[in-house]
């Protein structure tokens, strides 16, 4: 996908993700168990970025750190909290992207947003999604990230790559989206965001909660 069909193509199905469903980790969810979640849940915000390269786009990831407090050693997508300074979803996952990896708001340019993602861990996640064009300067937080590292959209997009495994934990068995990667495990809520993602740009119809490929 070029970045001229990209942007047609979001440009698009711009309905499509305001229609689509609230997710959760487990799946989609509705009625009394959405609101349930929302009512609880922390706002946060976090940035899609698509580099948007001549041979095609990739989707820029982080690796956090091992020693925070929340999801230490995952891979997410910049961003965080939304505080009460921020003047909106979009303000937030660029100030986070910034303090994360050094990406420059002026960088970004801001397309979107995809449906909001509840989180096990209590948050109310807003994915806003902006291209950037290369190079891409980027200056990692040492004491926040690891590594910054891009997955390239064709790997997204590719609907046999979108696993559902089973685990347990704390005590509840959960089911969550896997994406696949030589060198990190890419799964959870960043996992979901990007099922999301392809959905709209393969203007698919929202699948089921236990929906994907199963694994193990």
């Amino acid at each position: 996908m070029t970045p001229d069909s990209l942007r047609a193509r979001l440009a698009d199905r711009a309905h499509l993700a305001r229609a689509m469903p609230t997710m959760s980790d487990d799946g989609e969810v509705a009625g009394e168990a959405l609101a349930a979640m929302l009512q609880s849940a922390r706002p946060a915000a976090v940035l899609v970025p698509l580099v948007m390269h001549a041979e095609g786009a990739a989707v820029l990831l982080t690796k956090r750190t091992p020693h925070l407090a929340q999801h230490a050693g995952q891979v997410a997508f910049p961003g965080g909290r939304i505080d009460p300074d921020d003047e909106s979803p979009e303000h937030a996952a660029l100030r986070e992207a910034e303090e994360e990896v050094g990406l420059a708001p002026r960088a970004v340019e801001i397309f979107g947003r995809l449906p909001e993602h509840v989180t096990g861990t209590g948050f109310r996640i807003t994915p806003v999604i902006g291209f950037v064009a290369p190079p891409v300067a980027l200056a990692p937080a040492p004491n926040e990230v690891e590594e910054a590292f891009e997955l390239p959209l064709a790997i997204v997009l590719d609907e046999a790559n979108h696993r559902r495994q089973r685990a347990i934990f704390r005590g509840r068995r959960r089911q969550f989206w896997v994406l696949p990667h030589d060198r990190h495990f890419i799964w959870g809520a960043t996992a979901a965001i990007l099922v999301n993602l392809a959905r709209v740009l393969n203007d698919a119809v929202p699948m089921a909660a236990g929906g994907g490929r199963s694994g193990t």
